[in-house]
């Protein structure tokens, strides 16, 4: 069945342990990616000692298969950084799909993007010259982390780093090429949807990553 993760705090605190180099660290700040890896960058935040802040980010879906990114969006001081799946992108307007459906996806991203940085505390960190580690709940194809990774690079961040509970083999090594590292607890050999690999794994409202935000 692979590892099990009892709830995302809990993976948090035994993603910490792998962590530990960073504990105490005045130039670390964890930013967790919202909503889902909020829970978790809290729990490593916590364990560490460090600041905790959140990265926002957006999914590209295919419409009509939303659930296979062609892209993604991630939002850090004002500015949004987008990242694409070009061959994917090249193939998906082969078979039909319109430019212009893509382009309203993007709009309503970005449109939900700029609403969560009005909501969400703590989403405005300065990056430059910090050692980022940026922590999600799961990697299943990586791409909201690779934005996630661009704005924190846009941000002048001196290192970045990626922490998950569980990814899949082909994200952990798309990662490696574009951060300094990737610290990672469970790579299956066959990736099931991240959910999977919880016992409770719940969706979160913008209440909850609230929450977790707050001093």
């Amino acid at each position: 069945m692979g590892t099990r993760f009892e709830d995302r705090t809990e993976a948090g605190e035994r993603l910490a342990a792998v962590l530990a180099q960073f504990r105490d660290r005045p130039d670390a700040l964890v930013l967790g990616l919202a909503r889902g890896g909020i829970p978790v960058a809290a729990a490593v935040a916590k364990a560490l000692n460090l600041p905790l802040g959140a990265m926002l980010v957006r999914k590209l879906g295919i419409p009509g298969h939303e659930e296979t990114a062609y892209g993604a969006l991630a939002w850090a001081q004002g500015r949004t950084v987008k990242v694409a799946n070009k061959p994917l992108l090249d193939r998906v307007l082969e078979h039909g799909v319109r430019r212009e459906w893509l382009d309203g996806v993007e709009t309503r991203e970005r449109a939900e993007l700029d609403r969560r940085a009005g909501l969400y505390p703590e989403t405005g960190h300065d990056v430059a010259g910090r050692t980022v580690i940026l922590v999600d709940d799961g990697l299943a194809t990586g791409a909201t982390m690779r934005a996630a990774v661009e704005a924190a690079r846009a941000g002048g961040a001196a290192a970045v780093v990626v922490a998950a509970p569980v990814a899949s083999i082909d994200a952990e090594a798309s990662l490696e090429r574009v951060c300094d590292a990737v610290f990672c607890l469970h790579m299956p050999g066959k990736f099931r949807a991240v959910g999977s690999f919880y016992r409770h794994f719940w969706q979160l409202t913008d209440d909850d990553a609230v929450g977790f935000l707050k001093p």
